[in-house]
């Protein structure tokens, strides 16, 4: 039925390029229409061109709300109840009016209708919007159908609506509505089929709940729908739920609840073959749209009718994989500890880098593992040492190689190539102490990148992106890069051995984090100490910190020098910058603003440390570590000599001590050597992107971080660029923001979900991985930015992930929370050698602790409690 305006449009003229006029909802049911055996409710839409015309009247109070945030609650629930006040009570225009009674005639004017709301924010691949604004069901009568038309309008601007709009970026002023109206479905069951598994996120698994009646009294709580999950292999999986309660249409118009019979309570609302033709129906929807997606449903007459379907925006992407076979994906950004997105240039670089394939997905970097798991000593490094620094990853692969027929036996080949897991973690693989290797390895690297700084300065265009390529190339053959990995592994496997003997011998747990206290050379520690001293600089002015205390951009300190005791500041954080300004929150994104870039990134902690510590904190600091962890050591030695051949015991733990001592801080050299390097790559390419601007072939320098580095190599060499690429990677970053990362999950998307195995646990315990012991309590400080750190003392850090840039903070806390980590990351590092408790790993730790909540952190058993 073809409509003669722009005003109202029958839904067969509807398709995704009608977004615009026909809003998510009535776009996707017209693309529905044009699927061959897919069943929709016949009706029209009337289009946003008809909301155009009554929002003249709500202009300026659109204008009102569109200055609101968050915070300003009260002040959205009164603008948005008088905004829907004002649009129920406007007149739809006479013309609008002529041409919905035209339509209703030709379907039945004493039909009844669902009249259900559509804006042109809603149903997107990036935000659902599902449920902000309004449906109405059973609507009989043409001047019923005008109310209800205006009742779905004023719906654009209920305060969920309006909020939502807030938290997703959207502009009021720019959101349209449409009304769909829908002959009414008088269904004996209805429903959601989602084809992904919307818990697990398995994209071979089709989830369908159903009910008895409308699907109404599901979407609101009233009932336990029954669900149904349908493998591709066929597989039926049946959760059957009483159903005491349905919501049915009454014939004057309306819905109505109604109880089910007892005999009909625990019967499954659809018989097996229905649910096996709903999932296939699903799979054709999802076939036709290209992703998978959240679908309405209802029976009626043995005839399943789509009422609705989007996409499920919630589902985590996966890696691009050409092949059948299956895949275990594991975050790199677990093993990092930086699980936001990473813009495409910096995954590039990363990718250059890295010694095996890494693929990407929702912005961050994922290694396939599934090869390795099919082997014994593959799964034996996975599984036992990868797991002994994350449990959760354990966990998860464990179920999975737990799973059968999913991954393939180790063949008999493995074994006789003597390809078979060790049987006791190799403590053996230690190099001997030598004073002089680390001094030596870290002298190497400075002058290597000096003379990276000098060379770089002569390259430009394709020359250059050529030399940074074989600078990475050849940075990953530098003898010394192979020399640093035997030197990093000897001191934790010396405090490996440490660990596990003293608390054979001894009884006594994690005795390595204490003799890890202040060792030298470890350049992110020493960081943290270094910007007490900036602190201690600044001290004895007054006058800086209160211009400290005030300064909102990043040109202050040019301001500094007018000040008394202005030019030491200024000085002492140049100073400091010259040697840590390369780094920076998410440091492994070449991307990222650099310390150096935005300084006034600093000013908060260094503000912090003259209010929480005293002068010489720096120096006070790392001698009080020294003397616990000598203390520590005569203390084990002395207990170790009353033992059975206690000078054999004393004298063997003596040696791995000095390892630790010796090579435990060049832990953190490496990265400190990597993001040094990127820092002169970024300087380098940005002085190309400004050749871009000056060129028109970019609109700005930082357009090129949305463009791989082989992407970036054909802008340069052929200076043209498709902006279209760049907006769509822009848009697509801020969807990836929005994204949590899983630790694990296989090429089906299913994410492995996984627990720590602890016991005798007190109640109510926040479950973690013990990386640095001891216990303390104090003030949760639960702090997501590091500009937003103001910190007490005695604060205690809850936080998602730490990098090396936040451990200036660890000089001011107490304890350490975060819900990403391992042994060996950096945060557990820099925790044990400053002594703070801390226990890493926490599912959402940020959510279950509130901020400035009391709470006691059990480190050396690994949980937290709220106090």
């Amino acid at each position: 039925m073809i409509s003669t305006n722009s005003f109202v449009l029958s839904l067969q003229e509807l398709d995704k390029t009608k977004l615009n006029l026909a809003g998510g909802k009535g776009a996707n049911l017209g693309a529905l229409t044009r699927i061959e055996g897919i069943q929709v409710p016949d009706g029209f839409c009337v289009t946003t061109e008809a909301f155009k015309r009554i929002t003249p009247s709500i202009a300026g109070l659109l204008d009102q709300l569109s200055l609101l945030q968050i915070a300003d609650r009260k002040k959205i629930a009164a603008l948005s109840e008088e905004i829907r006040h004002r649009i129920e009570a406007v007149t739809i225009p006479g013309d609008i009016v002529e041409e919905i009674t035209r339509l209703l005639s030709n379907y039945g004017a004493q039909n009844a209708y669902a009249v259900r709301s559509s804006a042109t924010a809603e149903d997107l691949p990036g935000a659902s919007f599902a449920g902000q604004q309004d449906t109405y069901l059973n609507i009989t009568g043409r001047e019923a159908i005008l109310r209800h038309i205006s009742k779905c309008w004023a719906s654009l601007f209920t305060e969920r609506a309006v909020i939502y709009r807030v938290q997703n970026g959207f502009d009021h002023r720019k959101v349209q509505l449409a009304v769909v109206i829908q002959q009414m479905i008088f269904p004996q069951a209805a429903g959601i089929l989602f084809t992904a598994d919307p818990v697990t996120g398995n994209r071979k698994v089709v989830s369908i709940d159903a009910s008895f009646g409308l699907g109404e009294a599901m979407v609101s709580g009233l009932v336990n729908a029954d669900n149904y999950k349908v493998s591709d292999n066929g597989q039926t999986d049946k959760k059957i739920s009483t159903k005491k309660l349905a919501i049915y249409a009454l014939t004057a118009g309306g819905t109505k609840e109604q109880e089910i019979g007892p005999e009909q309570q625990n019967s499954q609302a659809l018989t097996d073959g229905q649910i096996l033709q709903l999932a296939h129906i699903g799979r054709k929807i999802e076939a036709h749209f290209g992703y998978p997606q959240d679908i309405e449903w209802c029976l009626a007459d043995n005839l399943f009718y789509v009422v609705q379907s989007r996409p499920i925006t919630t589902l985590y992407p996966i890696p691009a994989a050409n092949d059948q076979q299956n895949h275990i994906y594991i975050s790199v950004g677990h093993q990092q500890m930086m699980t936001d997105p990473i813009k495409p240039l910096g995954l590039s670089f990363f990718q250059l880098r890295a010694p095996r394939p890494m693929y990407t997905a929702g912005g961050r970097l994922f290694v396939d593992v599934f090869p390795d798991l099919s082997s014994p000593a593959g799964r034996y490094v996975l599984i036992e040492v990868l797991g002994k620094s994350d449990p959760l990853i354990k966990d998860a692969l464990a179920t999975l190689t737990d799973r059968p027929g999913f991954i393939p036996a180790p063949s008999n080949g493995d074994t006789a190539n003597g390809n078979k897991a060790p049987s006791h973690p190799d403590y053996e693989a230690m190099i001997p102490y030598d004073p002089a290797l680390v001094p030596g390895l870290i002298k190497h690297f400075e002058t290597s990148l000096n003379e990276l700084k000098h060379t770089i300065q002569t390259k430009s265009g394709l020359d250059l992106l050529d030399f940074i390529q074989e600078d990475l190339r050849q940075s990953q053959k530098d003898p010394a890069a192979a020399q640093s990995l035997p030197a990093i592994m000897t001191g934790m496997n010396a405090a490996a051995w440490i660990n596990e003997k003293m608390n054979e011998w001894l009884g006594e747990k994690s005795v390595a984090d204490t003799l890890s206290q202040s060792v030298p050379h470890n350049v992110t520690s020493e960081m943290g100490l270094a910007l007490l001293d900036v602190a201690d600089v600044i001290r004895p002015y007054t006058e800086v910190i209160t211009y400290l205390q005030t300064i909102r951009n990043d040109v202050f300190l040019d301001g500094l020098p007018a000040l008394n005791g202005g030019q030491a500041a200024r000085d002492a954080i140049y100073a400091f910058l010259d040697k840590y300004g390369m780094r920076c929150a998410g440091e492994i994104d070449i991307t990222r603003t650099r310390w150096s870039e935005r300084p006034a990134t600093l000013v908060p902690m260094i503000l912090s440390n003259i209010k929480n510590l005293a002068p010489g904190a720096s120096r006070q600091k790392f001698e009080q570590g020294q003397q616990e962890a000598l203390k520590k050591e005569q203390e084990l030695l002395d207990r170790l000599r009353q033992l059975p051949d206690g000078e054999a015991k004393a004298r063997e733990t003596k040696q791995k001590i000095t390892l630790i001592r010796n090579y435990a801080g060049y832990r953190e050299y490496p990265k400190y050597v990597i993001v040094s390097r990127y820092f002169v790559y970024k300087q380098a390419l940005l002085q190309l992107a400004e050749a871009l601007v000056q060129t028109n072939v970019i609109h700005e320098k930082e357009d090129i971080y949305y463009l791989s580095f082989d992407e970036l190599r054909e802008v340069v060499r052929t200076h043209t660029l498709d902006y279209q690429l760049i907006h769509q990677r822009k848009e697509a970053y801020k969807t990836y923001e929005k994204l949590t990362p899983p630790r694990v999950m296989t090429g089906d998307g299913e994410i492995i979900t996984s627990t720590y195995k602890r016991e005798n646990l007190p109640a109510g315990a926040i479950v973690g991985l013990p990386v640095s012991s001891g216990l303390i309590e104090g003030r949760a400080r639960v702090i997501l930015n590091m500009e937003d750190a103001g910190l007490e003392e005695g604060d205690i850090l809850v936080t998602a992930f730490t990098d090396p840039s936040w451990t200036p903070l660890f000089v001011s806390i107490k304890g350490l929370v975060t819900e990403v980590g391992g042994l060996m990351t950096h945060g557990a590092v820099i925790a044990r050698e400053y002594g703070l408790p801390a226990v890493v790993g926490v599912e959402n730790a940020t959510k279950r602790i509130k901020d400035g909540q009391r709470i006691r952190v059990h480190g050396t058993e690994g949980y937290i409690e709220i106090l």
